[in-house]
């Protein structure tokens, strides 16, 4: 029986529509499938930071997690493959969390670490609390490194502290907040807002890690919220220009920062804790603790570390123009300070790493060290080891076999040891994520 014309009519259209429909998600599916099997083959399967963990029994592939990704179009990390949303692109994700925020089915949750690495982290409550009543902690060393979420945490974790019943008597402090990075600066403003009695101590600069950056690196952030100045709408800025901002705020505002001063003690006492520092005593009802996760560099422990052009951090690529440089290590800081080093002019640059694959550091950096060394300005040695650093020249195994190159200075960028004995000294717990929130 011939259909009416009428109804064919609204068909044929209908039927188009779904056409490119259907055709435009295949095209889009097997986009997604490449991307995240290249990942596999590469060996760039293991977030950085905290990242998504989807439930594919709730997951309606609505996409929305895709779309709603900061990173996303300029890189995968979310994509569709058999209607369902995967982490296509683990080393692209630096923990924005959106994706959590958007999902209409509850269908992502947010983790540490995966079933082959995990990842330390103090153990807080929903309120940054720890698991000793009265101490707190936001931010990197919580394992939320994200400038924005940082700020977020630290504002947070302060307003649960002015919360709390009563106020500081005698020369007791409300709290003593630990660290001046995004939370800790955050906090010290909320502090100063909410007319707490405060002290805010600081080892080394405003800005915490960001302070630590390379000169000139570009900072991702997104628009937040600081107490007392109210929206920050910076998106995408270097580390100069928001340290600049903070600094003015910090002149602005007046709040009192001491810098130069270490935490080196924290003791129970009956109204709250004794903290000894590097310069003298604090006696506070609560502590918040906004310290780095790098703590102490972690060292390669070989002959010759010691030796005065052995560095653990990158200021200002400049001062190596003209120098043969060796970096070690494979995260985003060793790829930006060996591809800022070999832009200097004159310069040799070694960039060594253990394993086979950056699989730490994001695509960006990764495709900065492909450009340098194709242009030459970089030499790459996977999968080597640094066996002896001598005052002109390292010895490196490679592939099985010693080589020695000569060197002027070297950087070693392997990452931090995370504070574990201090927290834990304290009585605060540890816990190692392995894919767990």
């Amino acid at each position: 029986m011939a259909l009416d014309p009428g109804i064919l009519m609204y068909i044929t259209p209908l039927s188009t529509i779904l056409g490119g429909y259907i055709l435009l998600r295949t095209r889009k599916e097997l986009r997604s499938r490449r991307v995240r099997d290249n990942a596999i083959k590469t060996g760039m399967i293991e977030p950085a930071s905290i990242h998504p963990s989807i439930n594919h029994n709730r997951c309606v592939g609505c996409g929305s997690c895709v779309a709603a990704c900061p990173e996303h179009p300029g890189h995968s990390v979310l994509g569709l493959i058999n209607g369902k949303s995967h982490l296509i692109g683990p080393t692209d994700c630096i923990g924005h969390g959106a994706c959590f925020d958007v999902c209409p089915a509850d269908a992502i949750t947010l983790v540490f670490g995966t079933e082959r690495r995990g990842v330390d982290i103090p153990m807080v409550k929903s309120d940054f609390e720890t698991n000793v009543p009265g101490i707190y902690i936001a931010g990197e060393l919580g394992g939320m490194g994200l400038i924005k979420n940082a700020i977020e945490q630290g504002r947070q974790a302060l307003e649960n502290i002015a919360k709390l019943e009563g106020r500081a008597e005698g020369d007791m402090l409300d709290v003593l907040i630990v660290g001046v990075g995004p939370a800790g600066f955050a906090a010290s403003l909320g502090a100063m807002e909410a007319k707490l009695r405060y002290a805010t101590i600081e080892q080394d600069s405003l800005g915490g890690t960001v302070y630590q950056f390379p000169r000139g690196k570009i900072v991702m952030t997104a628009p937040a919220t600081l107490p007392i100045v109210g929206k920050v709408m910076f998106r995408e800025t270097t580390k100069e220009k928001l340290l600049e901002f903070w600094e003015g705020v910090e002149k602005e505002t007046g709040v009192k920062i001491n810098y130069k001063e270490r935490v080196e003690a924290i003791e129970k006492t009956e109204k709250g804790f004794k903290v000894r520092t590097s310069k003298g005593v604090y006696e506070t009802r609560t502590v918040l603790l906004t310290i780095g996760r790098r703590g102490t560099p972690r060292k390669l422990g070989v002959t010759g570390e010691d030796l005065p052009k052995v560095m653990y951090r990158l200021i200002d690529p400049e001062q190596f123009r003209g120098q043969k440089v060796l970096v070690v290590g494979g995260g985003d800081s060793a790829l930006e300070a060996a591809t800022s080093i070999a832009a200097e002019e004159a310069t040799e640059v070694t960039l060594s790493y253990r394993s086979a694959a950056f699989s730490r550091a994001k695509e960006k950096n990764r495709q900065k060290v492909k450009d340098a060394e194709a242009e030459g300005r970089l030499k790459v040695l996977m999968k080597s080891n640094v066996k002896l650093i001598e005052d002109k020249a390292v010895k490196i195994e490679h592939n099985g076999e010693h080589i020695d190159i000569e060197n002027d200075a070297i950087i070693i960028s392997a990452g931090g040891i995370l504070p574990t004995a201090f927290l834990k000294k304290v009585g605060i717990s540890v816990e190692a994520k392995f894919g767990t929130p």
